[in-house]
């Protein structure tokens, strides 16, 4: 390098002193001197860094492989012929292909069988809206099913009458628990049964549409009206909607949890406006599909 070159110099220096004094010493001819160049300036590339980071799959990618899941469906309304099945209208107005497609309506026996069969289910639904009937080794498969990195969305307004049972250990990883049963009758003042969001620049609330807050009820369900949510230890939830903007921590009636591949939703979507309810469905089930896919990477 460069110092090389200035040693060489001096000893050249040195040389000519020394026979200008009269030096008896005969010394060595010199080296010739040769140009080191200067190292060219690589960046270093720090271990475990955003280089070293696998690539990650492209939005388009993720649509093309939600378009394609396998989705299987529990749904009580679809036993009642006075309602319009939210989750199975909402299913059909977004186009999946390639996929196996199961809404088992109120068939709690079909809903399973297709669970334990061999299909790799990317995303389970439970949208328990008519009936107290899916609980015990129901939720027990969803326990398994989340563990094993599916999605699933959950609509239950009875968790306080399940709150010890099969239901608990998925609340318990989620990170919420019942805050109190949440009751309606027939005087009711509708702006106590208003939603707020709770960070409207949510993804759940913003894709693929921008949804309202159910913010006045329509009410076909009287009596009980749903359960509120507070969070608990552990877990990773956040509460996107309540009752009250400034509460962020309890009065939830809807959540998120398992890095996104979990919703739970305790009101009763037939209680709201079908403009409201059906968008926030798509939301919920393009969501956790987004999160199940990139936790699969």
């Amino acid at each position: 390098m460069a110092i090389g070159v200035q040693q060489t110099s001096m000893a050249i220096q040195q040389a000519t002193l020394d026979a200008s004094n009269g030096s008896a010493a005969t010394l060595p001819p010199p080296p010739d001197a040769t140009y080191t160049p200067y190292p060219t300036y690589t960046p270093e590339t720090s271990s475990g860094g955003a280089a070293d980071a696998p690539p990650q799959a492209s939005q388009a990618d993720i649509n093309s492989k939600i378009k394609a899941s396998n989705i299987l469906i529990y749904e009580d309304a679809v036993g009642d012929p006075s309602l319009v099945p939210v989750v199975g209208s909402t299913i059909n107005s977004m186009n999946f292909s390639g996929g196996r497609i199961i809404n088992t309506g109120d068939a709690l026996g079909k809903f399973r069988d297709n669970a334990n069969s061999a299909t790799n289910w990317d995303l389970m639904i439970v949208a328990a809206e008519v009936r107290t009937s899916f609980s015990g080794e129901m939720f027990e498969m969803m326990y398994d099913h989340i563990d094993n990195g599916g999605a699933v969305i959950i609509e239950v307004w009875y968790i306080d009458k399940v709150i010890n049972g099969k239901i608990a250990p998925i609340l318990s990883n989620c990170g919420v628990t019942l805050f109190r049963d949440w009751r309606r009758d027939n005087t009711y003042d509708p702006y106590n049964y208003s939603i707020y969001w709770l960070d409207k620049n949510h993804p759940l609330l913003s894709t693929p549409s921008i949804v309202s807050p159910p913010s006045y009820p329509y009410p076909v369900w009287f009596g009980d009206a749903g359960d509120l949510l507070e969070l608990s230890a552990g877990g990773d939830a956040t509460l996107v909607g309540g009752l009250f903007p400034n509460r962020n921590t309890d009065y939830g009636v809807l959540a998120v949890c398992m890095g996104g591949r979990m919703v739970i939703q305790t009101f009763s979507s037939h209680d709201y406006k079908w403009d409201v309810v059906q968008p926030l469905w798509r939301n919920y089930i393009t969501y956790t599909l987004t999160n199940h896919y990139e936790y699969g990477q």
